[in-house]
């Protein structure tokens, strides 16, 4: 009875050791899951904006040679810019692989909501129409990871409204205060005429529905009424 008992012990434990092994093998390989989907994530937000504003710019120029020499100068500006900062997001994103142990975030400063304006200025400049308002008084008060997801929300908002209906004005309507949280909306009408086909991953929208999700709001999107489209997204702001 003694050795069997004995016996039984040490297969229970062998098992136990088995099964941590497997939890433990799981749970690397979800983590490892959780980190590309993020690192997936972070390269559509950040590289999508850049190549779009080359894309559309560089296909103008093509389809526009007889345009005036100042409108060639801006959007060859705009593409000198735009590969030039796309170029120094795809290091900082390669670093950061090539790196693990670092938080995933790099060394550069990580857009907020008070850095929203800057966006939208880069918006216009590239030749868009945005209209932005804003009734958040202090966007430097909204915490920085709900500001972050707000910023990237309205980043691909702007990039989608420049490859599916450009020409049109995008209203970008930002609202919300602690304790009933933050609500983004982004609305562009249906394009006037034929859209020149910018490729795309077709993922922005399902990537910003996680991304949403995960800071403990919600997010949705669709046809509008008059043709156009709209984004809707809400987020916590706790008191």
């Amino acid at each position: 009875m003694l050795v069997r008992s004995r016996r039984q012990l040490v297969e229970a434990l062998r098992e136990r050791a088995r099964r941590a092994e497997a939890e433990a093998e799981l749970r690397a390989v979800q983590a490892q899951r959780l980190a590309r989907e993020a690192i997936a994530r972070e390269m559509h937000d950040v590289l999508a904006h850049r190549l779009t504003l080359l894309s559309v710019h560089a296909g103008a120029l093509e389809f526009r040679p007889d345009a005036p020499p100042e409108q060639i100068a801006r959007a060859a500006g705009v593409i000198r810019d735009s590969a030039h900062e796309a170029l120094q997001d795809l290091r900082e994103i390669i670093g950061v692989l090539r790196a693990p142990g670092e938080n995933g975030e790099g060394d550069r400063p990580q857009p907020t909501l008070a850095t929203l304006d800057a966006l939208v200025d880069e918006s216009r400049e590239a030749g868009a129409e945005v209209v932005l308002d804003s009734t958040v008084d202090d966007p430097a008060a909204v915490p920085a990871a709900t500001g972050r997801t707000i910023y990237r929300i309205a980043q691909e908002g702007l990039t989608n409204a420049r490859k599916h209906a450009p020409g049109t004005t995008v209203t970008v309507t930002v609202r919300g205060r602690p304790g009933e949280g933050l609500t983004v909306d982004i609305h562009n009408p249906a394009p006037g005429g034929p859209v020149p086909h910018v490729p795309g991953s077709g993922q922005g929208l399902i990537g910003l529905t996680e991304r949403a999700a995960l800071a403990g709001g919600r997010l949705e999107h669709g046809p509008a009424p008059d043709g156009g489209f709209a984004l809707h997204a809400w987020l916590p702001w706790p008191s």
